[in-house]
């Protein structure tokens, strides 16, 4: 037995190399993966950012509750994108259910803060705007219900997009089959602006143009 651990080995090493070779292969995994490496820098120095000045601790939440702004309150599912895409390489399930996991944790996250620390909600100009709309279920809980909406229609995009592999089967994919879902988000979107406009009125913040 112990003269075909070697064997063994290989073999897994092997299968390790396939698959990070099929990853980089595959055109629409490869942008993928570069886009989940670049929000996993920008998160990693706003943690770093954060923890300096507020400590560990509270630098912690205040990254966390800024990543769950960014998953409840947009309609593109960027800050959703850290856990999605890894789970689809690794478990091959689809993004869409997996996104359905992380608004759980959102709003979980947000369930305790709000009740536990509300004034960690003080510390940055995000957090502020994002406890306003917490506050006002009517009007400002329609820019999660947008959100929402936005996020689970991109993301599904994004699944169909990561079965395609070659580079015209995505140029394909998009303009023929889901023009019109386009449409539909760049509706969403500017809905949402428009939502956040009337809140930072209602707020009083001026934003650099």
């Amino acid at each position: 037995m112990k003269i075909f651990k070697p064997k063994q080995k290989s073999v897994q090493i092997l299968c390790k190399k396939i698959e990070h070779a099929d990853v980089l292969k595959h055109e629409t995994k490869k942008h993928a993966l570069l886009k989940f490496l670049l929000i996993l820098l920008i998160i990693l120095i706003y943690f770093f950012f954060m923890t300096y000045k507020y400590g560990l601790e509270e630098g912690f939440m205040v990254t966390v509750l800024t990543w769950s702004f960014f998953v409840l309150c947009t309609p593109i599912a960027d800050a959703g994108f850290l856990i999605d895409f890894p789970i689809r390489l690794i478990t091959n399930i689809r993004m869409f259910f997996v996104e359905i996991f992380v608004w759980i944790i959102a709003i979980s996250i947000n369930l305790y803060a709000f009740f536990n620390s509300p004034a960690i909600y003080g510390k940055t100009k995000i957090l502020i705007l994002f406890k306003h709309i917490l506050n006002q279920p009517i009007p400002f809980w329609a820019i999660i219900v947008i959100s929402a909406l936005g996020t689970f229609l991109s993301i599904q995009f994004g699944d169909e997009l990561v079965d395609k592999a070659k580079h015209h089967q995505r140029d394909f994919h998009k303009k023929h089959k889901y023009t019109h879902r386009y449409l539909v988000m760049i509706f969403l979107f500017v809905f949402t602006v428009a939502l956040y406009d009337f809140l930072l009125k209602q707020l009083g913040i001026d934003l650099p143009i």
